[in-house]
């Protein structure tokens, strides 16, 4: 595994960034800047990308503007680790499956000599800079950039321009079970659905109830509220109550340890528990590793 950066996004974030302008704002120029054409069949794509869904209709898509247009934005390469007749996709591998379609041979690519670390960087910024990632997707890159390199989330909030509040948002969602998750990613439930789930004592049955009862966003919250467990002792009232501060703590808490954290504090006292949530074991291994640094 490629060691860790001390600081920073790899060797510097406008080096990294500047191979991955989004299309819209590629030239010509640019176009004509690639190193080389590179054959289809000596391309491979990245184990580690972080995108795992590129949906046929879109594909399809561009492949259409790549047979009038061409590839306007070059591929990012690097020398595959594992043969070195052979090139391994940093960016760009929407472009080079739809340059398959298009029946291109050769793509234009630059070739840049990235190690693992700076290779998984740039795949992760190029992917969250795509308009059309889905918002789980999106939040595991923003995972995998504060979990593998240790950056906070007000590092990748000012890295990417996005809000803080926006990544914790998203960050959330990868508390929720699987089958929730796969909702978002093929569209049944809008990332706005699923941020209502995130506390609910059944976020599964919850989300099956939205999706049959075609229920908005904001119908959603109020069905999430209604089902919400009193705890033993407490009224509902108090149990809205919490306070903001540590509401927000716990949110905070769950998005920088990837896991559901739940603070029960007494009110005007010191004492209070704190609950981590995980689903695995290698989440535990996870936690361990982290409560040890």
């Amino acid at each position: 595994m490629a060691k860790k950066p001390s600081g920073g996004l790899g060797r510097g974030l406008s080096a990294l960034m500047a191979d991955v302008v989004p299309e819209s704002e590629a030239t010509t120029e640019r176009s004509r800047r690639a190193d080389q054409l590179i054959p289809v069949e000596k391309i491979f794509p990245n184990p580690d990308q972080p995108r795992r869904h590129f949906t046929r209709e879109r594909l399809e898509d561009l492949a259409a503007s790549i047979k009038e247009k061409g590839v306007i934005q070059p591929l990012i390469l690097r020398v595959n680790p594992r043969d070195d007749d052979t090139f391994e996709i940093v960016a760009g591998e929407r472009r080079w499956r739809a340059s398959q379609i298009a029946q291109l041979h050769e793509v234009p690519a630059i070739v840049r000599e990235y190690n693992d670390t700076e290779a998984l960087e740039v795949a992760i910024i190029e992917n969250i800079q795509r308009a059309d990632l889905n918002a789980i997707e999106e939040a595991a890159g923003y995972r995998d950039l504060m979990s593998r390199f240790g950056h906070t989330q007000e590092k990748v909030s000012e890295a990417l321009g996005k809000s803080r509040s926006h990544i914790a948002n998203l960050l959330r969602l990868l508390n929720l079970p699987d089958e929730v998750q796969d909702m978002v990613i093929d569209g049944t439930l809008t990332a706005g659905h699923a941020r209502t789930l995130v506390t609910a004592e059944d976020p599964v049955g919850l989300a099956k109830q939205i999706v049959a009862k075609g229920l908005s966003v904001r119908e959603a919250e109020r069905l999430a509220k209604a089902l919400a467990p009193v705890e033993k002792g407490s009224s509902p009232v108090r149990k809205a109550q919490k306070d903001a501060d540590t509401k927000a703590l716990e949110a905070d808490l769950s998005a920088a340890l990837g896991m559901k954290v739940v603070i029960d504090h007494k009110t005007g006292g010191e004492a209070g528990q704190m609950t981590i949530k995980y689903k695995s074991l290698d989440d535990l291994d996870d936690l361990c590793g982290k409560l040890s640094v």
